[in-house]
């Protein structure tokens, strides 16, 4: 493939991927990374038209440098499981970490490191504990609704979704929980760099993450000669694969587990009640047939998806549908389009609470 950036009229500037219409665009001229695309809840459209007509689509110029992305579910499957070829390192997003402030974490790592610090871990999210923390989250989850006002506006995110989510990471770190309100702002920083809503500038944000790793050291060092407990920190500091880890290891695994324990449920939470809202006809099913709920899970996840894209660094030189990927290129596995994939899943764009499928997100 000839790499060499084709000029692009000046209505077609990149960056600007929101103001194009997908169906009649130069598709060298869309750039996924282009934030306000997804803020305005027009990405889809794009998504259709690269599997379509660009499933493997090479963009030459973005904040972030060159970049692949992979749409359809199957090539985004064979990425994701070929580690031989395509690594999670040195980060999953679209940004290159930066030389002086380098946070290792093991979702940004390949086997067999990976595997054994996510092992370490693993077991709080596991069935049994699952089993044993459902009163809990039933109980929390009740009152919760309950104290909701009825007949006024309100704030679903901040009184529900960050709500229920920041109880129960509290409740996975052991953490003081009158500071459980912490978790969700440093989640919010550590996802929203570049943002001034959430930080004014780059010290902004690494003070607010290093206020992150010193709150959690003072909780490690209390637990780690302690008797083992079933809370994260025990977990990490009683493993043989993550306690002897370096300050910045330390630091990029506590902020995989807040984000992770954090932005996924609370999306799917908001992303759950804004679904069945454009779907009414589902509320109605839901309501009917409450036993629908495990499916109807698996459904909102798919049809929300909480996590948009994941990075991969090609290791060697490699071919995907035709194109040529060049080793040090970014591959970015938009899972977001992959669970709108035609091939794979009927009346992809609608939610679907019986799917037969629901779980092959």
């Amino acid at each position: 493939m000839d790499r060499t950036p084709i000029p692009i009229p000046t209505e077609f500037k990149r960056g600007h991927t929101l103001a194009l219409d997908p169906e009649t665009c130069p598709i060298e001229a869309i750039d996924l990374a282009d934030a306000d695309l997804f803020a305005a809840g027009k990405q889809y459209g794009f998504f259709q038209r690269m599997r379509r007509d660009a499933p493997v689509h090479y963009c030459a110029e973005s904040d972030a440098g060159p970049y692949w992305s992979v749409m359809r579910y199957d090539d985004i499957f064979y990425v994701d499981t070929h580690h031989d070829i395509f690594s999670s390192e040195p980060a999953i997003v679209l940004f290159d970490p930066d030389e002086d402030f380098q946070l290792p974490m093991f979702i940004a790592m390949d086997p067999p490191k990976h595997d054994a610090q996510r092992k370490a871990v693993s077991p709080i999210v596991g069935s049994a504990m699952l089993d044993k923390l459902e009163p809990l989250i039933r109980e929390r989850a009740a009152k919760i609704l309950d104290d909701l006002p009825i007949g006024q506006p309100f704030n679903w995110v901040d009184r529900v979704s960050i709500e229920l989510t920041g109880q129960m990471l509290a409740t996975l770190f052991d953490f003081p929980y009158e500071d459980r309100r912490k978790l969700t702002r440093w989640s919010d920083v550590a996802t929203g760099r570049g943002n001034p809503e959430i930080v004014a500038d780059e010290q902004q944000w690494r003070l607010e993450l290093l206020e992150c790793a010193q709150y959690f050291s003072r909780l490690w060092d209390e637990r780690k000669d302690a008797p083992p407990s079933y809370d994260l920190i025990s977990l990490m500091s009683h493993d043989p694969a993550t306690r002897n880890m370096t300050p910045q290891e330390f630091l990029g695994n506590l902020i995989l587990l807040i984000v992770g324990g954090n932005d996924t449920a609370r999306n799917s939470l908001t992303g759950g009640v804004y679904a069945l809202n454009q779907y009414p006809q589902q509320y109605e099913r839901l309501k009917a047939d409450p036993s629908v709920i495990p499916n109807m899970v698996a459904e909102i996840i798919r049809w929300q998806t909480p996590l948009a894209y994941m990075r991969r660094t090609a290791k060697v030189d490699t071919e995907l549908r035709g194109q040529q990927i060049k080793a040090g290129d970014k591959v970015l596995m938009w899972y977001a389009s992959g669970n709108r994939d035609e091939s794979v899943f009927e009346r992809a764009d609608e939610l679907w609470i019986d799917r037969p499928n629901p779980r092959k997100h």
